[in-house]
């Protein structure tokens, strides 16, 4: 019999942090890795998928370096949460943190998790 793992906020959060680890490191792989097949992310330019996700870190670091803070988890169903925060974070060759809202929604398949969905929402 399968069980079905609960999500957690620890858990679900070292996902995240993973993500953006691939951002400041410019690791395609290790991004593309942590997403869903299907994945879809909604940003102030429009859609994006997991191949349009990935690919700005086949040229480099889109990150310098991030802070997370103000997470919550929303159990959405077995195997799958929705977690969201607050992100503080600064682009290569900027000189302004950038603030972002953030919203994942992780679901576990095939024996691990993935990000099936992400939002941001900048903070102006």
């Amino acid at each position: 019999m399968n069980t079905i793992p609960t999500p957690s906020l620890p858990l679900l959060l070292s996902l995240e942090e993973g993500v953006w680890q691939a951002f400041v490191a410019g690791d395609a792989d290790a991004d593309a890795a942590l997403l869903d097949d299907d994945f879809v992310g909604v940003y102030a330019s429009g859609f994006s998928n997991r191949d349009e996700h990935v690919a700005p870190l086949r040229a480099g670091p889109a990150a310098v370096r991030y802070q997370l803070d103000q997470a919550r988890l929303v159990w959405a169903a077995p195997g799958a949460g929705l977690l969201s925060y607050r992100a503080q974070w600064l682009r290569p060759n900027a000189e302004q943190e950038e603030t972002m809202y953030i919203s994942s929604l992780w679901l576990h398949r095939d024996g691990r998790w993935r990000n099936l969905f992400s939002q941001d929402t900048p903070v102006p």
